[in-house]
């Protein structure tokens, strides 16, 4: 933990004992922030170049999207939390290759889009919007918060082939990991809870389940491939047994790659790539060569 990030959690448990409400609207304002922009990693800026870029106005908040290639079957590239569309760069190529179009996006807050917070409501509204602009996808890759939006929104939309890396399948961890992050007291995380319940969603019930993979995973019948490293510091990977469970997903378990770096991670790459645009390979072997090296 940061001296920073201790010295606010700090501030907030003393505050809570003297205002609670007041801690709680402070916690909000903290939870909400989606924090610095990723930058665009190695690898990723010769391929982002290519892309078409375009642009969703989301409430006034302008939010980028790139597309690679014109007419093939689409395939949604979904990011996480801090991070950005850019990440789709290791699957593009082969993806376009095998004839597909590939779709991704900034989030609100992130990379090149306006704002500074998202909402898993604004995830749901983009990923509907492009699969109005390009049509049913032929599969959806996610990575981390991606995983929860994009699954959320999946249930309104035809189903497609689903690759979910590092994904949280309880939103309510979100909530249990920014107070374990800050050590925040009890009562600062239910004000909090109570705050993001009538301020964040005030049209929305029941959100801690509703917004859960594993609510209602009728809703989800597609065919799931779920990769996660048990070394995972960000995401335990006990979140994806939740959402294999739910789904009747597959699961490949890595060692070493952590929670940002499984996504560029050659091997990982191969096997979403062949799950979700399937040709012959032996994929398994792959990632486990990747994971030792």
């Amino acid at each position: 933990m940061s001296p920073t990030v201790a010295l606010a959690g700090i501030a907030l448990n003393a505050l809570s004992r003297l205002h609670r409400g007041l801690a709680g609207r402070v916690a909000y304002d903290l939870f909400r922030l989606s924090g610095p922009r990723a930058a665009i990693r190695e690898g990723e800026a010769e391929v982002l170049a290519t892309a078409v870029t375009g642009e969703l106005d989301l409430d006034g908040v302008p939010v980028r999207t790139y597309r690679w290639g014109a007419s093939g079957t689409p395939v949604l590239f979904v990011h996480g939390w801090r991070s950005r569309g850019s990440r789709a760069a290791h699957y593009v190529p082969e993806l376009v290759a095998r004839g597909h179009t590939v779709l991704t996006f900034d989030a609100p807050g992130h990379g090149a889009s306006g704002g500074r917070s998202m909402t898993i409501l604004q995830y749901r509204e983009i990923i509907t919007r492009l699969h109005a602009a390009h049509g049913d996808f032929a599969a959806v890759i996610a990575h981390s918060f991606g995983v929860t939006a994009s699954l959320f929104a999946l249930r309104d939309l035809p189903p497609a082939r689903f690759a979910g890396i590092s994904g949280i399948g309880e939103f309510g961890y979100l909530l249990q990991a920014f107070g374990a992050g800050l050590r925040l007291r009890p009562a600062v995380l239910e004000a909090l809870r109570e705050r993001i319940e009538t301020h964040l969603f005030p049209a929305e019930p029941d959100i801690w389940r509703r917004f859960s993979v594993t609510h209602r995973p009728h809703e989800l019948d597609l065919p799931a491939l779920l990769v996660h490293d048990g070394d995972d510091a960000f995401v335990p990977v006990t979140q994806s047994h939740r959402v294999r469970d739910a789904l009747g997903a597959g699961l490949i378990t890595t060692t070493g790659l952590g929670h940002n770096r499984i996504v560029a991670d050659p091997g990982v790459v191969r096997a979403v790539l062949d799950f979700v645009s399937p040709v012959q390979a032996d994929s398994t072997r792959a990632i486990a060569r990747s994971a030792r090296s």
